[in-house]
């Protein structure tokens, strides 16, 4: 909502222009069939797009031989996790499915309630199977090839709890702020689930499990330090600025690799004499946060340059703190912009995550390679198969991030007047 200097009165937002939508039969006409040019792109795209889907379909469905996937499923998952102990990964998720689900829920019931005092705009109503689609077909593959009646059970017991959490939800108004501690605290507590109280301790996980988890701290970790980083560089302070500007041009101009690398070898040097080195996984993530931040922090600082400087100014003149400028005015407009380069970002750090097997760790992909030298399937040339599985996994959970990020500009009215 605009006001009025003057009277300080809101001013009603200027309503946006009707969307054309035309039927498909138009549609089409005229975006595919406009010019002789356009149908000829149009049919021999067409025809490429279907023979590539013969391709793959065929090659899916008929001649692949998915007996590797089917035998070694809870390998891609969890890899070396101990099997007696695997209760304690359906609990983490329980609790997942129940912190997000709230969280989720409050946050809609907020926005409804902002939506109902006139203090924001209606919500673009998107299906919750739509929004959900690429991590339920995930799921789906991952059942089909499970074909266990327990693990079905459970995670349909999930999904429940989540929808459950979602409708009590539903009924708090919380900020987002505080939904956003619930989500965290789960996140928390189902970490605890998994390692504390006599729990499996970092150096036992593998496969898919490892990989979430190293994209989900890595996100969480290096997205506050990348802020920071970017406040810095822009300070008024000359030695801040300057430890700022060296960190930030140093990690971008190492490769991962060699980051990787450093982080598992040379970490241990660093710490006082006496003290004990951290797990591999721990070193793999402090590599993964290091090189991350970098980039998050050069994401920010552009969206910290779109911020007029007029604003700043007003705010200076009203007798607001520089800490409050900077949470209140600067960065909220700068992280809205910054949108679709952090999430980029992200989904970067999700696809990294498989460069950790160069230091020795088993995670979705060095599994997918490990396990084609079974002696069952030793030169068998299956190796087609378990990385198009690999790949398939990435895919979902690249394309899904991808999906929330468009839903959260379009809801925030990124890139419209």
């Amino acid at each position: 909502m605009a006001t009025r200097v003057d009277t300080l009165e809101p001013v009603p937002a200027p309503e946006r222009p009707p969307e054309r939508r035309l039927p498909p039969r138009d549609w089409a006409r005229e975006n595919l069939f406009g010019t002789w040019f356009d149908t000829v792109l149009t049919v021999v795209f067409a025809l490429v797009v279907a023979w590539l889907l013969y391709r793959v379909g065929k090659f899916a469905l008929v001649d692949a031989r998915w007996e590797i996937i089917e035998r070694n499923i809870t390998n891609l998952m969890v890899s070396g996790f101990p099997r007696e102990e695997l209760w304690r990964v359906w609990a983490a998720l329980l609790v997942l499915a129940a912190s997000l689900g709230f969280g989720a829920g409050a946050l809609a019931a907020t926005r409804r309630r902002e939506v109902e005092e006139g203090r924001g705009a209606p919500p673009q109503r998107a299906s919750a199977l739509r929004r959900a689609g690429p991590i339920l077909l995930l799921v789906a593959v991952l059942l089909w090839f499970a074909q266990s009646l327990q693990a079905t059970l459970l995670t349909v017991a999930v999904g429940l709890l989540g929808i459950g959490a979602y409708l009590l939800g539903r009924r708090v108004s919380l900020r987002a702020t505080r939904a956003a501690l619930v989500v965290l605290a789960g996140i928390a507590l189902a970490f605890a689930v998994v390692v504390a109280f006599g729990g499996v301790g970092w150096h036992d996980w593998g496969g898919f499990m490892l990989t979430v988890f190293l994209a989900v701290g890595g996100i969480l970790l290096s997205f506050p330090f990348g802020v920071l980083l970017a406040l810095g560089r822009r300070s008024s302070l000359p030695a801040v600025r300057v430890v700022c500007v060296a960190y930030i041009e140093l990690f971008r101009g190492v490769p991962l690799i060699a980051v990787l690398f450093m982080s598992a070898f040379m970490i241990g040097f660093l710490l006082p004499p006496g003290v004990d080195r951290p797990s591999l996984v721990v070193r793999a993530l402090i590599g993964l946060v290091l090189f991350t931040s970098a980039y998050v922090a050069e994401i920010v600082r552009g969206g910290l340059q779109g911020v007029p400087a007029g604003q700043v100014e007003a705010a200076q003149a009203l007798g607001l703190s520089p800490l409050r400028i900077t949470t209140r005015i600067v960065l909220p407009q700068a992280l809205r912009s910054v949108i679709p380069g952090l999430v980029g970002q992200f989904i970067s750090l999700y696809k990294d995550t498989s460069l950790v097997a160069i230091i020795g760790l088993t995670e979705l992909l060095s599994v997918s390679q490990n396990i084609t030298k079974q002696p069952d399937f030793l030169a068998q040339g299956l190796i087609v198969e378990t990385l198009l599985f690999a790949a398939f996994v990435y895919w979902a959970g690249a394309y899904w991030m991808s999906r929330e990020s468009q839903r959260l500009e379009r809801r925030l009215g990124l890139g419209e007047r």
